[in-house]
């Protein structure tokens, strides 16, 4: 109970264990992995695809993309890419009705430990829109910051953009306010003038650029341009159509 922000409508906590903690008690819950995995599901879905998310690129997930009749991400490559991967602009022209299976340590991990909650991707490209569903949904909402992991010992590495994108998504709902949730807001609200500069100044982002992805890093800064609300109905990522 000491972890879980139940006394709070609007929650915020990092990574795996902030899933653990906040998804059993929440309505639902929104996943942000700003570079790139929540900006590549924005992008692809709003475009027509089905996403599914998948934890690791390895044997099984080629297994896996058969058993759903799906094409698999390939890893992002240094300089070039060739086919879809975890850069976003690799999926800007992905044509409606794309099955695509997209592994990432984070924000598919996370993904898939949301249990029975229903599970929204955000980012900085979507936050209105995301919040805005969220809030029609139910009262108790858990944002959920991805993170990295370190290189090194797999460890969490809280990073710069997933607060940001928090923060954004955090800042058009309506309710009581968790500290942690709080300082995520106030967070954005301090950087919100730049998002593209400090975006490609912080570590993540400068990474990306020293790989040669400067074009995503510019992609997931963009603010407010998307109403796509990627909805994880069964094992994938739709864009929500709400009805007529």
């Amino acid at each position: 109970m000491i972890y879980n922000q139940s006394e709070f409508n609007l929650r915020c906590e990092w990574g795996t264990q902030g899933v653990a903690q906040l998804a059993p008690i929440s309505d639902v819950v929104v996943i942000v992995d700003v570079l790139s995995f929540s900006t590549c599901v924005e992008i692809a879905t709003n475009n027509g695809a089905i996403i599914f998310p998948y934890a690791i690129r390895d044997e099984s997930a080629i297994d896996y993309t058969k058993s759903v009749q799906a094409e698999l991400a390939s890893h992002r490559q240094r300089w070039t890419t060739t086919g879809y991967s975890l850069s976003p602009k690799s999926v800007a022209q992905i044509p409606a009705g794309t099955r695509l299976v997209l592994p990432s340590p984070n924000g598919s991990f996370l993904t898939l430990h949301t249990g029975n909650t229903p599970t929204l991707a955000g980012c900085l490209r979507n936050c209105q829109a995301v919040a805005q569903f969220a809030q029609k949904y139910g009262d108790k909402i858990a944002v959920i910051p991805a993170g990295e992991r370190w290189k090194e010992d797999g460890s969490l590495r809280p990073a710069f953009e997933d607060l940001i994108g928090a923060g954004a998504i955090l800042s058009y709902l309506h309710g009581s306010l968790s500290p942690e949730a709080e300082v995520a807001v106030t967070t954005f609200q301090a950087f919100q003038h730049d998002l593209i500069g400090y975006l490609k100044k912080c570590s993540s982002g400068k990474e990306l650029i020293e790989k040669g992805f400067e074009s995503d890093v510019e992609l997931s800064a963009a603010y407010n341009v998307s109403d796509c609300v990627p909805f994880l109905t069964g094992n994938a990522y739709v864009n929500y159509t709400p009805q007529a």
